[in-house]
């Protein structure tokens, strides 16, 4: 949500602070998203509720649906691929086309954005959902994130027309170049991938 992150859960989140409560009563996603595009502050907003699970299904309801794909790919020397697009840096991912299953276009998105070819497909890492405006009309994008690898260390080739001016391989231990400039969900993406990520790692 812009720059700012939406917990929904039972319980309060740890080794967390600056947390806005809000009642689920008074929870307006357009009105939020609106607010948190104006403030350009990152806020955690949080909503305590018995089961957060289907309040979440009653927001998607809502809300337009936008699905996309991407992958967390590795190379055969143990590096991660990071895209630069837009002054941040981010992963590789994409809208799913019509009739396409979520893990091919996972797939084409890697390859079309960053010159390689995917050699290994794996599980599906976690699903990530952020909102943004279409048309002036508030949707939330679901992206679900695949585990990827590729052969060797292939020279990347970052597609410009969809704005990406550079594509690395990076090591774990230099995972905080990204930490440091990177989208609230990457972070959170990275850290449930990879455990205990913080900018200082």
């Amino acid at each position: 949500m812009n720059q700012s992150v939406l917990v929904l859960a039972d319980y309060p989140p740890k080794n967390q602070s600056d947390i806005q409560s809000i009642d689920h009563q008074y929870l307006d996603i357009e009105k939020l998203f609106k607010e948190t595009k104006a403030n350009h502050t990152a806020i955690t907003y949080f909503v305590q509720l018995e089961n957060p699970g289907d309040y979440f299904s009653l927001i998607k309801k809502k809300l337009k649906v936008i699905k996309a794909a991407g992958g967390f790919v590795k190379n055969g020397y143990g590096d991660y691929l990071f895209i630069y697009r837009l002054g941040k840096w981010d992963l590789p991912k994409g809208k799913v086309d019509a009739g396409e299953s979520m893990k091919k276009a996972a797939v084409r998105e890697v390859e079309e954005e960053c010159g390689i070819q995917v050699d290994y497909l794996g599980q599906k890492l976690v699903t990530s959902y952020h909102t943004y405006q279409l048309k002036g009309e508030v949707v939330l994008k679901k992206t679900n994130w695949y585990e990827m690898g590729v052969n060797k260390a292939p020279k990347l080739k970052p597609q410009h027309e969809e704005d990406i001016t550079e594509a690395i391989w990076l090591p774990k231990d230099k995972f905080s170049k990204v930490l440091k400039n990177t989208y609230p969900l990457i972070a959170e993406v990275l850290g449930a991938v990879v455990g205990g990520l913080t900018i200082d790692s």
